[in-house]
């Protein structure tokens, strides 16, 4: 009795004083869909925004991008023909992975009259072999990287990694049989991480994505090698180096006293010219005709 007694002062209080709640609501708020079916988003509000509330509904994908679903009572372009609208809620008829994100339903009715509610949808993709690099030979001491992706599950697929057909804990530490292993595993992205490889590190890897699609898929194991440092081929190296620079040297020397290289050719002096202007005084003989005549003179 005192309840409803409390109710009702607090729904006269509310009457009284013109506050409205404006709330905007959902049955729904995570939505799993498999792709290529369809379904439906809901979408309901309280009396107060009246009835001539104006609906719309928006899309923020994965990458953060927003668009608007339905505008003004109409589906947008690139949604026309793939959604409809009943009521106040969406329906999507075909899915894709590329619906995967979150729908906002919009409510307004005037100034100061507001209110939303979010729908995330996830579309359901089971993961596909992943791709893994996983190197074939490491030194020991090395970083060695292994990695692993899928870029088709939905929801995004965590990752197992595998060693001799054995699962890799991601904590090495509390399993006996792994205490020792120094790597890093992050099933998240994929990544197993060896910041320095020792020769127990070398065995047959594979990878596995896992989520809640599917089946989980694994790529092909490739065998990974952790060799020590060939000091005895690097020393070999050197050697055969050098020997191949001394025979070098010995093939000029050689060539150089044999003759077979061609001797630089001597330099001979050049001749020096001196060139002497004839005399413009007019004095008869060959220089009276007035003309400049060159005389030259050749010092050796």
């Amino acid at each position: 009795m005192f309840s409803t007694r409390l109710v009702s002062v607090a729904l006269f209080f509310l009457s009284a004083t013109g506050v409205r709640s404006f709330s905007v609501t959902t049955t729904n708020n995570k939505v799993q869909v498999k792709e290529n079916e369809g379904t439906d988003l809901t979408c309901s509000y309280s009396a107060d925004f009246g009835s001539n509330a104006r609906v719309e509904w928006k899309f923020k994908d994965l990458k953060g991008s927003q668009t608007y679903v339905v505008f003004d009572g109409k589906p947008t372009q690139p949604y026309a023909g793939r959604v409809t609208m009943y009521g106040n809620n969406l329906r999507i008829n075909k899915v894709t992975r590329k619906d995967n994100g979150v729908y906002d339903c919009e409510v307004s009715a005037g100034e100061g009259q507001f209110g939303e509610v979010a729908v995330r949808l996830t579309v359901m993709v089971p993961p596909s072999p992943p791709m893994c690099r996983i190197p074939s030979s490491v030194t020991t001491g090395k970083v060695a990287m292994l990695t692993c992706h899928d870029g088709d599950g939905s929801p995004p697929p965590t990752y197992k990694w595998y060693k001799n057909n054995i699962l890799m804990p991601a904590d090495p530490s509390k399993i006996a049989g792994f205490r020792n292993a120094t790597y890093k595993l992050n099933a998240a992205t994929g990544n197993l991480e060896y910041p320095a490889v020792t020769k127990m590190d070398s065995g047959q890897y594979y990878c596995e994505a896992v989520n809640d699609a599917g089946p989980p898929q694994r790529c092909k194991g490739l065998k990974m090698e952790v060799r020590d440092v060939n000091t005895g081929g690097i020393v070999a190296g050197v050697i055969v180096a050098l020997l191949l620079v001394l025979l070098l040297v010995l093939g000029i020397w050689y060539a150089h006293k044999k003759g077979y290289l061609p001797k630089k050719a001597e330099s001979k002096p050049k001749p020096s010219v001196v060139y002497q202007p004839t005399s413009l005084h007019s004095g008869g003989g060959e220089d009276e005709d007035g003309e400049f005549k060159q005389k030259s003179s050749f010092v050796v």
